[in-house]
């Protein structure tokens, strides 16, 4: 009976308890391990120093015209020569100086959007991509439509004046009755002059709005920089 008893103790299978650990993932610790992975994911298309060069050279070339063309050469050209002369001189160079900044605002855009695509851009990235497109925007209506007519009405206003022996005195301060009387007896004159204060107001806002945001891009680059 003993016997019996042991060997049927010995072949009865003992009973394990296996335990089963279930790990549950948080949804957001996964969402910010694939972002940070993404993050520190290195760039296919990185920009090279050819290209990182070029847009600081057009930035820079843009700004420099702007400071140059807005605060110094028309303050001087004013007080140095006469009314037409000076108006000549601001017809050939606005046209150019715009187009100009419309070409580097388009190919300053162009660059930064080729080397940060939509799908990887975070926050500053895409208000600096925002702030090349308004600049873009901006520069190109002014050198197509505020500049053109700017320089448009004052061709004709100088020859009106011409004919009224007029546009010879130097600064605008000089000599305003005379214009003045003018606008009273020709109503051409009187609209054009109108136009021309209301085209000009237009044009020296977008200007001021292409300087800043070119200044807002000088800051960007220069808080990319890691060192002089």
């Amino acid at each position: 009976m003993h016997l019996h008893g042991c060997l049927r103790t010995a072949i009865i299978p003992t009973k394990r308890t296996v335990s089963t650990k279930v790990v549950v993932k948080d949804p957001d610790s996964e969402k910010k391990e694939v972002e940070g992975n993404r993050a520190i994911m290195p760039s296919d298309r990185d920009p090279g120093l050819s290209a990182k060069l070029l847009q600081l050279v057009l930035l820079a070339t843009y700004w420099g015209m702007q400071i140059w063309f807005t605060f110094i050469s028309s303050f001087v050209m004013d007080s140095h020569l006469n009314r037409h002369t000076f108006g000549l001189i601001q017809s050939r160079l606005v046209p150019f100086y715009l187009h100009l900044g419309s070409l580097c605002a388009f190919l300053n855009l162009t660059l930064f959007a080729v080397y940060h695509p939509v799908d990887l851009l975070d926050d500053r990235e895409a208000f600096q991509i925002g702030v090349y497109f308004l600049c873009v925007s901006v520069a190109a209506v002014n050198a197509q439509w505020f500049g053109q007519m700017t320089s448009e009405i004052m061709a004709d206003m100088h020859l009106m004046e011409q004919a009224q022996g007029l546009g010879q005195d130097i600064g605008l301060s000089t000599n305003r009755e005379a214009y003045a009387k003018l606008c009273e007896t020709d109503s051409r004159y009187r609209c054009l002059s109108g136009q021309l204060w209301l085209y000009k107001l237009l044009s020296s806002l977008c200007n001021l709005c292409c300087i800043t945001c070119n200044a807002y891009s000088l800051l960007y680059l220069a808080e990319s920089l890691t060192t002089l």
